[in-house]
């Protein structure tokens, strides 16, 4: 079973995500590959898809709902997970994504599921624009991602696609 793993990053944050949900797919005996978003994919040899954006002000980055919208038909044909990137510090200060928002993402692609992860944000790769955003809503720099549910998530797709779960 091959799974293109995909994600639209600013800074590589994400994309790190997508790397290591990649690599937890091929150590689970899946063909997985990650690339960036702006990649050629040939759908005709892919079985299913992961995608991926940063969050920033509750939504995902233009290429990834680009992304989304270019290749409906072809994503609507094969399983479909979608992942955001982006919540730092503690779950009740973490700014929500919009439920509705995330619903059509769904909808555009005919996602399976759609995951939201804790970010990452190192201030030296930031620009000064988004310094003083970040300090004007008082979002906490730092890596608060969770390996273990990364991993779990990708093990739960892995588990997904597996032919017992195909047949059933």
């Amino acid at each position: 079973m091959s799974v293109w793993v995909g994600a639209a990053s600013r800074h590589g944050s994400t994309s790190e995500i997508a790397d290591a949900i990649a690599t937890e797919l091929r150590e689970l005996g899946l063909d997985a590959t990650s690339a960036p978003l702006d990649s050629n994919v040939d759908f005709s040899s892919v079985d299913a898809v992961v995608v991926g954006s940063a969050v920033y002000m509750g939504r995902w980055l233009s290429e990834g709902r680009s992304f989304l919208e270019s290749h409906q038909d072809a994503l609507r044909s094969r399983p479909v997970w979608l992942f955001s990137s982006g919540p730092v510090g503690e779950v009740d200060r973490a700014p929500a994504l919009d439920p509705a928002y995330i619903d059509e993402l769904r909808e555009i692609s005919g996602a399976v599921e759609h995951k939201l992860l804790s970010g990452n944000i190192d201030p030296d790769k930031l620009g000064v624009t988004e310094k003083v955003v970040l300090k004007v809503v008082r979002a906490p720099s730092g890596d608060f991602w969770d390996w273990t549910e990364i991993r779990s998530w990708a093990e739960a797709i892995a588990t997904r696609l597996s032919p017992e779960s195909q047949s059933s």
